[in-house]
């Protein structure tokens, strides 16, 4: 016997416990930006063109849809390979891409959660700078950065909510790279806002994500990651195994979609919503029209 997954209303910082057990509706999960929303939009549209009773709860931060897909209120969402390894293994190793997901794998597959095929998607995360500022014009590596902030420069770093508090972000990047940036050039803000912050002249650098269509969109330049601090970020479906088990398909349906994905694919996506500004679910639908899906 199966009992419907409830899902109440989900806010920042508040997860909702529900039934472990294999939902009749699924519900798939999402964090709160672009690439997230396209994901989650897609998938919810995927299955319920396949048959099934789909809902759609996205707009999460990391650690809650994580905590919503262990306890059972999401059955589904996309996750990222070194998000898992870092932040809820807190695996130290260096890994390769291959290592990262075979022990994500293994580590999650213990709790109950399976890692479907991955992506060759690799939304790491990225320091980016405009052109011609005469603050950064001499940065090319996450070295070179680290030396300014050491040598007392005023670099303003635009990063999300989440950046600094990670062991796989500024964290971790500043023990890496030994350097300390300093509160006074932080400005913490919502992952939508750095584009924007960083095009206005408002910040120096700002943490985006790899596939993010703004990059090439605004002519702007990545810092090298000279000693390969950020670990790889592949895009994989992640299932709750008693959902899979329930609904053995879902499988095939999420390995569909992530054998299509790419950086290039990501980012001509993204770029549609955030710089073209098409809807997520216009973008969404044609992706999926595109490829004979639905």
């Amino acid at each position: 016997m199966t009992y419907m997954t409830t899902f109440k209303s989900m806010i920042a910082g508040v997860v909702l416990m529900a039934s472990s057990a294999a939902a009749d509706t699924i519900t798939v999960g999402g964090k709160a930006f672009t690439e997230q929303l396209i994901l989650a939009e897609m998938t919810t549209q995927l299955l319920d063109a396949k048959g099934y009773d789909v809902k759609k709860a996205d707009g999460m931060g990391t650690t809650v849809v994580r905590a919503a897909l262990e306890n059972g209120a999401v059955d589904i969402y996309w996750e990222y390979t070194g998000t898992s390894l870092v932040t809820f293994n807190k695996v130290k190793e260096r890994l390769s891409p291959a290592d990262t997901y075979a022990r994500v794998k293994m580590l999650d597959g213990e709790k109950g959660l399976i890692w479907l095929a991955p992506s060759n998607a690799n939304n790491t995360y990225a320091l980016a700078v405009r052109s011609n500022n005469p603050t950064t014009d001499g940065i090319k590596s996450l070295s070179d950065l680290a030396a300014a902030y050491n040598d007392g420069q005023s670099v303003l770093l635009a990063t999300t909510a989440e950046f600094p508090k990670r062991d796989d972000g500024l964290l971790g990047l500043q023990s890496s790279y030994s350097f300390k940036a300093g509160r006074a050039n932080i400005r913490p803000m919502d992952g939508g806002l750095v584009f924007n912050a960083l095009n206005t002249e408002n910040v120096d650098v700002a943490v985006v994500g790899a596939t993010d269509g703004r990059i090439a969109a605004m002519n702007l330049r990545l810092l090298q990651d000279d000693k390969s601090f950020f670990p790889n970020y592949a895009l994989v479906p992640v299932v709750r195994a008693e959902v899979l088990k329930a609904n053995p398909d879902l499988q095939e349906q999420l390995e569909t979609v992530s054998g299509m994905l790419d950086d290039i694919t990501m980012q001509r996506l993204n770029g549609m919503v955030d710089v073209e500004k098409k809807t997520v679910e216009e973008v969404a639908t044609s992706y999926l029209q595109e490829q004979g899906l639905i």
